[in-house]
């Protein structure tokens, strides 16, 4: 079956799946991740009650996209009564987290112990913030591929150190009392403290990796354009991704040129030729996914306004303009070519002169 042969997919299927919590949307850098997951969040607004949008990628965009400042706090989206955003440091500092500080201090020092750990708190802390205020859908807007990765991986990764902290605690009784003493910390600082926060941060964490395994309350966008380095790294997306039981069957092929009815550049021809190549891959490669393509545009999108123009690419295929068959359209061409023409008999009457000179 030839590409032709298969019906472009739209994200309707993530719109309709309304029993959806967490959408990641992600994939290699410069390929436009915000501005795709800037419109799901809009498109999701229209059918949900209440949507977040976090970025958690450390170069924040979405500030730029939307035209408005956003911070670690999240803020309702001009013109929207439901949607809101935020931009968080997934590294954040000790005293970011909360809490008191005699507890802080040993958390720092048991992140030292556990690679990983701290960016995992920090990850648990905002997801339980996240948790408590009931928002019906949260879109994140992550950095590129090999962060995101790892983002995804921290539930695992602070499940196993906390169950490892929690071992402990059989093995040598009392001594984090003795240790909090013997700082000169008070009892409200002590093991019961401790292991306390530890315990519910562990049943945070144990319920949001339950959750995005489960393919009704979790999905990835895989985002991409159509050139090697992008459906290299998009394959090695996916396949990570299983590896760590996330549901993806979505893709978003971004920047695509279309043969619209003025196209005349060489070079831009050759372009879509490459591109081509690439989209077959990409089709042969995800034949069961719903690949939405969207067209490379003269200009950026930014702004609610432009969001909204350009998302309706998302929930029907672009069709190119293609019609040719006017009086105007081919008066259109003549005049173009004309213009070529003229350009070119320009250029070969300097090199005309100039090798007379010679």
């Amino acid at each position: 079956m030839s590409t032709a042969d298969i019906p472009e997919g739209t994200v309707r299927n993530i719109l309709e799946q309304d029993t959806l919590k967490w959408v990641f949307v992600g994939g290699k850098g410069g390929v436009g991740k915000t501005t795709c997951s800037s419109i799901l969040s809009i498109l999701l607004a229209q059918v949900r009650s209440s949507v977040l949008i976090i970025s958690t990628d450390p170069a924040h965009n979405l500030s730029d996209v939307f035209q408005q400042r956003f911070t670690k706090t999240p803020t309702l989206v001009n013109g929207f009564s439901n949607l809101y955003a935020m931009e968080v440091d997934p590294n954040v500092e000790n005293d970011d987290i909360g809490g008191n500080e005699g507890v802080d201090s040993l958390f720092s020092e048991l992140s030292n112990a556990i690679p990983g750990i701290d960016e995992a708190m920090s990850f648990a802390e905002m997801l339980k913030l996240v948790q408590t205020m009931g928002y019906s859908c949260i879109v994140f807007d992550t950095a590129p591929t090999g962060h995101t990765l790892r983002l995804l991986q921290l539930p695992s990764t602070l499940e196993k150190g906390l169950q490892k902290v929690m071992s402990l605690k059989s093995k040598f009784g009392g001594l984090i009392s003795q240790m909090t003493r013997l700082f000169g910390l008070d009892d409200e600082f002590g093991e019961e403290a401790i292991l306390g926060r530890l315990e519910s941060m562990k049943d945070v964490i144990e319920k949001v990796n339950k959750q995005f395994k489960d393919p009704d309350l979790t999905t990835f966008v895989c985002v991409c354009i159509p050139e090697f380095l992008s459906l290299y790294e998009t394959e090695r997306l996916v396949q990570e991704l299983a590896k760590v039981e996330i549901d993806t069957h979505n893709v978003i092929i971004n920047q695509v040129l279309y043969d619209e009815e003025d196209v005349e550049s060489k070079l831009l021809k050759a372009r879509m030729r490459m591109q081509k190549k690439y989209l077959d891959q990409f089709y042969m490669l995800y034949d069961d996914f719903n690949i939405t393509k969207l067209p490379l545009l003269p200009r950026e999108v930014t702004g609610v306004e432009s969001l909204k123009a350009f998302s309706r690419n998302f929930i029907s295929p672009y069709q190119p303009s293609t019609s040719r068959g006017t009086v105007e359209d081919v008066e259109r061409r003549i005049s173009t070519l004309k213009l070529q023409l003229e350009d070119t008999e320009a250029e070969l009457d300097r090199h005309r002169k100039g090798k007379q000179k010679v």
